[in-house]
């Protein structure tokens, strides 16, 4: 299915199909943090159960480990059925199973409502990445990109402080956050209509750009899941760690929190905006590399002393800096994948993003405490200014290539030619 013609003409925002796929995305998001306001009121209510403190906070992160099981299936089944269909089947799932946990009567039972949440986002970010492959393509496909990373900070914004609100209320309330998308039905059936299945390779193997046949896509598609994973893993410093950064240095937690994350995800959400002028003009590795940069100076500024400038500088820094990386790691795996194996290749993507997040407690959090979070955000720092370095030797090496293909193709013309 391509509208590649049709949006040439058509700004994003007054697509329908377009609208559907940048607010599907935005679920993401809305899958871990939403119901993170009313944890503790929540723990109250179940204070008679002895693992109550528990197993609130793994009502967090739950959804992130089924996504990690998933996904990588949610993508095969995807390219079998049709994405839209497993889209719309995922989204009918994130609000039935998200909502539940408003009116279910035990932990243990929410807690099977978040793992089985996270199962929905499985399947709708892996259809959803297929999609946009399918329906955009060259600047369309970049703007897209930057539009939907840009939506997703915003939407944070939206989805927690609503969330907050309803928290005051009642612990149960947030929950019905999760039933907000059922508006999205009326585009995801639009999309399912119009989609059209990739053609089977019938006679010969369908080729990737420059030649690669199908059965080689997944080393490439592999190779982006791991750059993808050490990069959130990396990334992931921000939510999980900053608020302890920030207590331990004498800090109101709560409130400073909010206001890094926020100028995290505010600078990101403008930058966002940006990607397809910087992509086009850079080309994508390079995009890589100034994004990786900018990570790595706003950790930097992170490891040097607790002040307030140097704290929201390194927050922006790394907000701007992933707003470049993120829908790079997108656009890199679309352009890996044949059209038949992007539901695949998705799953190896958005397995490879949650898998980061629940690595990077688990994996940084021991280095924190043995060697102090100066060290560990100074650590970060150099290791993605060597991603920002490798990047760009890349794109110097690809753009080498290509000037000495041409000079060789020059030289093989005829002298009238």
């Amino acid at each position: 299915m391509s509208r590649a013609n049709s949006l040439t003409e058509r700004p994003l925002w007054l697509d329908a199909a377009a609208i559907g796929l940048l607010m599907t995305a935005t679920l993401k998001i809305m899958a871990n943090a939403t119901i993170s306001p009313a944890l503790p009121a929540l723990e109250a209510s179940f204070s008679d159960d002895p693992g109550a403190a528990y197993l609130t906070r793994f009502l967090v992160s739950a959804p992130s480990l089924s996504v990690v099981l998933v996904a990588p299936f949610a993508g095969m089944v995807a390219d079998r059925i049709g994405r839209a269909r497993l889209l719309l089947a995922g989204v009918l799932l994130f609000v039935v199973s998200g909502s539940a946990g408003a009116y279910l009567p035990d932990l243990f039972s929410i807690l099977a409502s978040r793992l089985l949440l996270g199962v929905a986002v499985a399947m709708v970010m892996t259809a959803q990445v297929a999609l946009v492959g399918d329906m955009f393509t060259g600047a369309q496909r970049s703007a897209f990109m930057g539009w939907q990373t840009a939506a997703i900070n915003f939407s944070g914004f939206l989805y927690i402080g609503f969330a907050g609100y309803l928290a005051g209320l009642s612990p149960r309330l947030p929950f019905f956050v999760y039933a907000l998308p059922v508006v999205l039905l009326p585009f995801l059936v639009l999309i399912l209509r119009n989609e059209k299945r990739p053609a089977a390779s019938a006679g010969r193997p369908s080729e990737l750009p420059g030649g690669t046949a199908v059965g080689r896509w997944f080393l490439p598609a592999a190779l982006t899941g791991l750059l993808t994973m050490v990069t959130v893993m990396l990334f992931f410093l921000m939510p999980s760690q900053l608020p302890f950064y920030l207590d331990r240095n004498g800090f109101d937690a709560a409130s400073a929190t909010a206001i890094g994350l926020g100028a995290l995800t505010l600078t990101g959400g403008v930058v966002a905006f940006t990607f397809r002028r910087i992509s086009e003009r850079l080309g994508l590795a390079v995009t890589f590399g100034l994004g990786f940069l900018l990570m790595g100076c706003g950790f930097a500024a992170l490891s040097g002393a607790a002040l307030w400038a140097l704290i929201l500088a390194g927050a922006a820094l790394v907000g701007a800096g992933y707003a470049l990386v993120q829908p790079g790691f997108l656009m890199l795996a679309l352009q890996v994948a044949p059209p038949a194996r992007r539901g695949s290749v998705a799953g190896v993507v958005t397995t490879a993003m949650f898998l980061g997040q629940v690595i990077s407690p688990l994996a940084l959090t021991p280095v924190i405490q043995g060697f102090g979070f100066a060290a560990v955000y100074l650590g970060a720092a150099a290791a993605l200014c060597m991603l920002a370095v490798a990047s760009v030797v890349f794109a110097l090496f690809r753009h080498r290539g290509r000037t000495d293909r041409n000079n060789d193709t020059r030289q093989a013309l005829p002298a009238d030619l």
